[in-house]
């Protein structure tokens, strides 16, 4: 199963490994309250791919277009999730945005679902 949360929201009952999947480390959050167990930073949009879609809700459907195609581009990081949730049971992908339904980490889950 794998599950995305807001880095800024409470654990939720159940998750067992926890990834942060943004390029840069999260405001206000210390390494010692993290409460992950890994940072991602590869599987982040680009930075212009990120400055670009600057979390406009009108440009979502480009977005994931374009972040599927970098996506495709990390094989080796893909497999690197789809292992741990196998692993692990429940993979659980921490991002920072304000936006819960227009961000990274919905492209990415959608994608390794399908993985």
């Amino acid at each position: 199963m794998i599950r995305i949360r807001r880095i800024y929201d409470p654990e939720e009952t159940g998750e067992q490994y926890k990834v942060l999947i943004d390029r840069f480390w999260p405001r206000g959050i210390s390494k010692e309250t993290s409460g992950w167990n890994e940072w991602i930073k590869e599987i982040a949009p680009s930075d212009s791919l990120r400055k670009w879609f600057a979390h406009d809700p009108g440009k979502w459907e480009e977005f994931k277009k374009r972040y599927g195609n970098e996506l495709t581009k990390k094989q080796e990081v893909l497999k690197k999730l789809k292992q741990l949730e196998y692993l692990q049971g429940t993979l659980t992908l921490l991002f920072a945005a304000k936006d819960k339904e227009h961000n990274n980490a919905v492209v990415l889950r959608e994608m390794l679902e399908e993985y």
